[in-house]
């Protein structure tokens, strides 16, 4: 095999593959990149047999052909290459890399004994636009469990898809995100579950224009999506998702009306005497047409308020800073509806219109300040 392309272009595919690269097995095979080249182009593909990442690039092929490489050896190499050209001649697995006055004779690996990476025909299509799916994805990735403590389903973000209706929720436990939007789809309704490491790797390789699609291709066991000039493939999730329709209160015994970036503020000025190390509620008390927040530590007390539209019953209850604060960034809206309903219920936070997005935080039990 011997091929010639554009280094940089080289280097910038060679990172973005290599983020699919087996880190946790040892096998020397999967901590490499396959690099194939036909007649004219020249594929990357890196895969850890749950997630994979494979981008073409043009080049001028000599010989076609197949090798793998270490990720890290070869993106270190061209990383450090001067701009310009970047020849590789491999000959069985003896590789040379060639640029300027530059030459590297490395191992690479059998390609025929690198995994194949699974395909996804026959599945369902769909079109997103790029711009769309990153802002779904901002209001909801958030809520997303990080590790399998509780339950590995929930360390993915479910897709429901229902005619010209997409829905994108997030769970962890603690809190729940909900992100509906109208797109274009006439297939029959299906949901899947995408791990959260798939969605934060798509969207890191998406550009900031905002007219260009996401190929999605889902099958029963795998999902492709294509952006740009990369496929991402992964794994999808199963098991059983919390019904998140029953975990959302049907009714409100107050509801607030208040400007976000206004509860942003007030909650973080508690952020000082909060420690990080222990989960020290905030204490929200609605009445009076105002938001009153506190918290007590051993590093010292705050009080704070704003004004808030209350409507209904006094409620005084806790909160995780944290979790709430990620609610209100999460909202694109200048004001929200909180809606409560005592103390031990999960506060709703949503558009004051709408239903566009519903975060639900469950509260924290308070202990008596005196």
């Amino acid at each position: 095999m011997k091929f010639t392309c554009n280094t940089r272009e080289l280097s910038e595919a060679c990172s973005n593959v290599m983020r699919a690269v087996s880190t946790k097995v040892t096998i020397p095979t999967i901590e490499g990149i396959l690099i194939e080249c036909g007649s004219d182009t020249l594929s990357l593909t890196g895969y850890d047999f749950e997630f994979g990442i494979n981008t073409t690039l043009q080049a001028n092929v000599v010989e076609p052909g197949a090798i793998v490489i270490n990720a890290k050896v070869i993106s270190d190499i061209i990383r450090k290459l001067p701009d310009g050209n970047v020849t590789f001649d491999v000959s069985g697995t003896s590789v040379s890399i060639i640029s300027s006055a530059a030459q590297y004779n490395i191992m690479g690996i059998d390609a025929d004994d690198y995994p194949e990476l699974p395909s996804v025909s026959g599945g369902y299509p769909l079109f997103l636009n790029e711009a769309i799916l990153q802002g779904m994805v901002s209001q909801t990735l958030f809520a997303v469990a990080d590790n399998e403590s509780s339950k590995p389903v929930h360390t993915g973000l479910k897709f429901e898809l229902t005619l010209n209706q997409l829905r994108l929720v997030g769970v962890d436990g603690y809190r729940l995100a909900i992100r509906t939007e109208t797109v274009q789809y006439d297939g029959e309704d299906i949901s899947f579950i995408v791990p959260k490491k798939t969605i934060r790797e798509l969207i890191k390789l998406m550009g900031s224009e905002t007219d260009k699609n996401v190929s999605i291709s889902v099958g029963k066991r795998h999902i492709v999506f294509d952006v740009d000039n990369y496929s991402i493939i992964s794994r999808l999730l199963e098991g059983d998702f919390l019904d998140y329709n029953a975990a959302v209160p049907k009714t409100a015994s107050t509801t607030i009306l208040i400007n976000t970036d206004d509860a942003i503020k007030c909650i973080e000025r508690t952020l000082p005497v909060i420690e990080n190390d222990k989960k020290n509620p905030i204490r929200c008390l609605f009445d009076n047409d105002e938001m009153r927040v506190s918290t007590v530590s051993s590093l010292g007390r705050v009080v704070d308020y704003t004004h808030a539209n209350v409507s209904g019953d006094r409620v005084e209850i806790g909160f995780n800073s944290k979790f709430l604060l990620d609610a209100f960034n999460a909202a694109d809206t200048d004001q929200v509806r909180i809606e409560l309903n005592s103390a031990i219920s999960p506060a709703k936070v949503m558009p004051v219109n709408d239903d566009s997005f519903l975060f639900l935080v469950l509260p924290m039990r308070l202990k008596n300040e005196n």
